[in-house]
């Protein structure tokens, strides 16, 4: 017979257990998590009011944007809030709800990238018919299905998990619950379902890297027939997607291309996916790129006209 599931809660390890560090760790990740919202909502803001960022790598870029908001929001917060606490605790329900998050947030933001770089294919090797090719049904229609990819990829890593019987120990190694610590804690053999997660979580990181890398190297050939005004533009805007797509799909890798087993570095590989990267991609994304920040530029300077006429009314 299978073991019951006993367990109700999960204990977290969390980052360390070391109390002054994680004093230090609290203030050090709040700020880390106000610079990712912050700074993916001023991408999101400039992109929504700048007329001059409509077109599809802008449209891309402003759902990729929302999603690191909403993908660092699942673990962030908890993480934060458990830096002040001394038993970390999560039920089973919000543990499951927890890994099903990460992976649709994770999960969608893989198949835009790849969108994003289809993009890019399009308007550099195929320019007179980027307009037509990727119009705004088309762009609309890549985004669903980014979505609904990563749902199904979700759902199916969720199921795997919790159907497994839990009957104790309860603490998992991690400051979130993912899959390979949840599988290391299940009273019965994981190793058919430790296949199926690399299958699921590990193939499609790896798949889709490959196909990022031939298509930017298809890019990359294609630029020596353009003139070095344009070659120098299309390699700004590829460095920037290249260093995000390495950002994202590195960590991705290491951790779920391979069987379910757990390593001491996980937890810090999975801190630079779920809050570094996040907090870095606006940065990558305006720095390199001056129609965003000329449209930050124009944006700040409308609203602080705005407020000077405002304060003229009232005086």
């Amino acid at each position: 017979m299978e073991p019951a599931n006993n367990v109700t809660e999960f204990l977290l390890s969390g980052l360390t257990q070391d109390r002054e560090l994680q004093q230090v760790c609290f203030v050090l990740f709040l700020l880390f998590y106000l610079v990712i919202v912050l700074g993916n909502l001023l991408i999101i803001v400039t992109i929504i009011c700048s007329e001059r960022l409509n077109c599809p790598m802008y449209f891309f870029l402003s759902y990729l944007s929302f999603i690191d908001i909403c993908y660092s929001s699942v673990t962030a917060p908890k993480l934060i809030a458990d830096f002040l606490v001394e038993r970390k605790t999560i039920s089973f329900i919000g543990c499951i709800a927890q890994l099903f998050m990460v992976h649709l947030f994770g999960g969608t933001e893989i198949f835009l990238l790849t969108v994003m770089a289809y993009d890019r294919y399009i308007a550099i090797c195929n320019p007179l018919l980027y307009t037509t090719i990727m119009n705004k049904h088309v762009c609309s229609w890549m985004v669903v299905a980014s979505w609904a990819g990563g749902f199904v990829h979700s759902i199916v890593q969720t199921l795997l998990t919790v159907q497994l019987p839990f009957c104790g120990p309860n603490e998992i190694d991690h400051y979130f619950c993912d899959v390979h610590p949840l599988l290391k804690l299940a009273c019965t053999d994981t190793f058919i379902v430790g296949i199926m997660v690399v299958a699921n979580s590990g193939m499609i990181s790896l798949t889709s890297f490959v196909v990022l890398v031939v298509s930017y190297i298809v890019i990359l050939a294609s630029l020596r027939s353009h003139s070095s005004e344009g070659r120098l533009k299309a390699l700004s805007t590829c460095a920037s997607h290249i260093t995000v797509v390495i950002l994202n799909f590195g960590p991705c890798i290491f951790i779920y291309l391979r069987p379910s087993t757990t390593f001491s570095e996980d937890k810090m590989v999975a801190v630079f996916y779920t809050i570094i990267t996040p907090m870095l991609n606006p940065l990558i994304y305006t720095l390199r790129n001056e129609e965003v920040k000329n449209a930050m530029r124009k944006l700040w300077s409308r609203k602080v006209s705005l407020g000077v006429k405002l304060c003229v009314k009232c005086c």
